[in-house]
């Protein structure tokens, strides 16, 4: 599998994907995609898709001068699909009359988040299709920003998003700590409740 750079011109050097293949295998019919479980952390489940986000890779922005920029986190995450799904945007597909080279072999998407956290929004940066060894099959960069504080509770966005901010607040340290980029001399003074993480609004769960 190749190698994809995590937000190209944002994280140059941090990658999506890890560089250990991925296996597929097929089970009474339906392709079987095995996320490696050292990277990603399981999230949820519907009956339609499986959600993860990638804990190594998830980490600050770094500024033109090489500085974390707190204020902005960014996540890469994937939905496995179950076949249902697959048949599903296989469709939307013919309907918009799109290619629908190598979605023979769709198994799901990956999606790449960017927190405001400071604005309190999310914004799907870049949506990728990919096949059951997760190279690209088509990608839409036109997610626009939303308000967390707006995504209704049954939204499967909902709980998805809060657990990744959720794990984030906890491991603030050890994203820094495992950074390229270094925190500035304000950055590093800052006390804990100034932290951006540690100030904005994180949804509650459903049963709080």
């Amino acid at each position: 599998m190749d190698c994809k750079k995590f937000f190209a011109g944002i994280l140059s050097a941090a990658m999506i994907f890890s560089t250990a293949p991925v296996s597929a295998y097929e089970d009474d019919g339906e392709i079987i995609t095995e996320v490696p479980t050292d990277i990603y952390m399981w999230v949820q489940s519907t009956p339609r898709g499986n959600y993860w986000f990638n804990y190594k890779h998830a980490g600050y922005k770094i500024k033109d001068d090489g500085t974390l920029d707190l204020n902005t986190l960014m996540v890469p995450t994937v939905c496995m699909y179950d076949n249902i799904q697959i048949d599903d945007v296989i469709q939307k597909r013919k309907w918009r009359r799109l290619s629908l080279r190598g979605y023979d072999r769709l198994a799901g998407r990956a999606d790449y988040l960017k927190f405001d956290l400071k604005n309190g929004t999310v914004q799907v940066v870049e949506r990728v299709d990919l096949d059951d060894t997760w190279a690209e099959l088509d990608k839409d960069t036109s997610g626009e920003p939303i308000e967390l504080k707006n995504i209704p509770v049954k939204d499967l966005r909902y709980n998805f998003y809060r657990t990744i901010l959720e794990w984030a607040r906890k491991n603030n340290e050890l994203i820094i700590g495992r950074s390229r980029g270094v925190l500035s001399e304000a950055d590093g003074d800052l006390p804990l409740d100034e932290v951006p993480i540690n100030k904005m609004f994180i949804p509650p769960a459903v049963n709080d």
